[in-house]
C-alpha cells in the first residue's frame, strides 16, 4: 500500500520535486505556476502533493493566474486540502502580484495614443469585479496632471456625474479630459448609455472650453476607444 502521508511533506520528496529547493538552487523564473503555488501552501492532501493539488486548482480555471486572482476564498475552500490558512496564502500572493504592477500617478507622462490611456489605466481596472470611473486630465502638451475616481458602482454600472467630473478638471487647470471606465465582463463595447454620456460630457466641456479627447472602456485584455472607432 503507498503512504500517502509521505507526500504530505515538501522535504520528503526527491529533490528534483522540492519546489522550494529548486527555488533556491535554480531561481524563481524556472519554476512553473503549480510549484510556486506549491511554495505557498506546503502541503497537499492524502491523495495528492502539493504541487498535484496545485496543477487541479489552476486546472480548473484554464490555467489563468487572471482568473484565479478574481475567484472568492470560497471557491479555493472547495478544494479537498484547501483550507483557510492555504486559500488566503494564494489571494494574497496573487493580489500582491497584481498591486506590484501598480504604479503611483507620474506626472509629465505624454499621452499620445488611446493605447498609452489603456496601458496607464489598465494597473487601476486590473481584475476589478465591479465598475469604475476614472478620469484623465491633461495639460496643453497632453501631459497628464492628474488621474481621479469618479464613482464606483456594481456589476452593471456606474454613475459619471458631469458636474463632479467639470469640477476636478477645473480644480486642476486641466486643457482636456479622457474619460475611461471599466466593463468587468470582458466585454469593452460601448453600451448606448456609454456613448450617451461620452457625447453629454463633449458638449459641456466645449461651452467650458474643456475638450474631452476620448473614452475608452477597458477590461483585463483589451480596450474600446469611442475616438478610434469615431464615434466621438
Amino acid at each position: 500500500m503507498v503512504n500517502y502521508k509521505q507526500n504530505l511533506n515538501l522535504k520528503s520528496w526527491a529533490e528534483a520535486d522540492r519546489p522550494r529547493e529548486k527555488l533556491l538552487l535554480r531561481g524563481r523564473r524556472h519554476l512553473t505556476d503549480a510549484e510556486l503555488i506549491a511554495i505557498l501552501i506546503r502541503s497537499g492532501n492524502a491523495m495528492e502533493t502539493a504541487v498535484d493539488l496545485s496543477k487541479r486548482i489552476l486546472n480548473s480555471f484554464d490555467n489563468d493566474l487572471e482568473k484565479l486572482g478574481q475567484i472568492p476564498i470560497r471557491q479555493l475552500l472547495e478544494f479537498k486540502g484547501v483550507g483557510e490558512a492555504k486559500a488566503l496564502s494564494i489571494i494574497a500572493a496573487l493580489e500582491l502580484g497584481r498591486r506590484r504592477k501598480e504604479q503611483p500617478i507620474k506626472k509629465n507622462i505624454k499621452v499620445t495614443s488611446s493605447r498609452d490611456v489603456y496601458e496607464y489605466m489598465l494597473p487601476v481596472y486590473e481584475d476589478l469585479q465591479h465598475e469604475e470611473f476614472w478620469i484623465l486630465m491633461l495639460n496643453r502638451a497632453n501631459k497628464v496632471i492628474s488621474r481621479q475616481q469618479v464613482s464606483k458602482g456594481g456589476q452593471a454600472g456606474t454613475v459619471a456625474d458631469p458636474k463632479m467630473i467639470f469640477n476636478m478638471a477645473i480644480e486642476h487647470k486641466a486643457a482636456f479630459i479622457i474619460l475611461t471606465h471599466n466593463h468587468p465582463s470582458g466585454n469593452a463595447t460601448p453600451s448606448q448609455e456609454d456613448i450617451s454620456i461620452t457625447k453629454k460630457l463633449i458638449a459641456g466641456g466645449k461651452m467650458l472650453d474643456l475638450l474631452v479627447l476620448d473614452h475608452l472602456i477597458i477590461t483585463n485584455k483589451s480596450f474600446y476607444s469611442l475616438c478610434d472607432e469615431g464615434i466621438i
